[in-house]
């Protein structure tokens, strides 16, 4: 008996709590499922689930299995996709998160542009605008905006994203345009609860940093979203320059207040630190550096 089907086996029961859960997810029979973990806890000497007639649960020595098992199988996986890739060129899965918006509009596109170049990938593409836990969420990289306080992980910046004040002509000839930061209070402010912090935007002149608390009707957890209200004339938007790109192109949004320039954060590819990173994820990495630099996006 294989003992990485075995570990495989134990994997996907352990997560899916059943043995009939688990032979679907590795396609499988049910019985060969139940066959692989006994053969598992046999070699080990210990038992790893406790089996009742509805569910199984882990035991302590499941538990700890189960702790440093998909590693172990992500690794070996990893080791013979980069043996075998030598002759065949990059292959295999890539787990991939991101923030929604920059997902959709950059993202998305990117890995399909990497994917003509690498037809033996597989991606698995997940938008979330909170930070995922990427050992938790077997996550490959991440694409995050903003710095991250996690020290287990290692990240590479691409580029950085700024933000630009903006409003509809509807909106400016009914309510006029801010001249400085301190007009914005007078003013309907759409906030984006993605950021930071969403009714304090700061902004530079000269060298110099001006912050204003500002307030509006409406508030949404989505840059994209706020940028549609903008465009709507409900008001004015802080938002990132990728999110702003066509609603300007198109004439529906123009800048407001610049004489000053908006905030600013970092745009990195970030992975966990400690294991060997594969191949085909150094290689995306790579891809994306000279993608985000040529889209012209930031």
């Amino acid at each position: 008996m294989d003992i990485t089907d075995e570990l495989r086996a134990f994997v996907a029961t352990a997560k899916t709590g059943s043995f009939t859960a688990a032979a679907d997810q590795l396609g499988v029979s049910n019985r060969l499922t139940s066959k692989y973990v006994a053969e598992l806890e046999s070699r080990l000497g210990v038992r790893l689930f406790q089996r009742t007639t509805r569910k199984v649960g882990l035991t302590p020595a499941g538990e700890d299995l189960l702790a440093r098992a998909p590693a172990l199988l992500d690794d070996l996986e990893d080791l013979l996709a980069e043996i075998s890739e030598g002759s065949r060129g990059l292959s295999g899965i890539i787990r991939i998160s991101a923030p929604v918006t920059f997902g959709e509009i950059h993202v998305g596109g990117m890995l399909s542009r990497f994917a003509t170049q690498n037809p033996g990938v597989t991606f698995d593409l997940r938008l979330h605008d909170a930070f995922v836990d990427l050992a938790s969420e077997g996550i490959d990289v991440a694409f995050r905006i903003g710095l991250s306080d996690t020290l287990s992980l290692k990240a590479r910046k691409l580029g950085d994203v700024h933000s630009l004040l903006v409003a509809s002509q509807d909106y400016i000839a009914a309510h006029g345009a801010p001249i400085q930061p301190d007009d914005l209070k007078r003013h309907a402010c759409i906030l984006d609860t993605n950021r930071r912090a969403p009714r304090r935007w700061v902004f530079r002149k000269n060298g110099t940093d001006t912050a204003v608390e500002v307030q509006g009707q409406f508030q949404v957890n989505s840059a994209r979203a706020a940028v549609e209200m903008a465009a709507a004339g409900l008001g004015i938007c802080y938002a990132p320059r990728f999110a702003l790109i066509d609603a300007m192109e198109a004439g529906r949004l123009v800048p407001v207040m610049t004489d000053y320039t908006g905030a600013s954060a970092p745009v990195s590819a970030v992975y966990l630190e400690g294991r060997t990173l594969p191949r085909k994820v150094r290689a995306l990495i790579d891809f994306a550096v000279s993608d985000i630099r040529q889209s012209g996006i930031f």
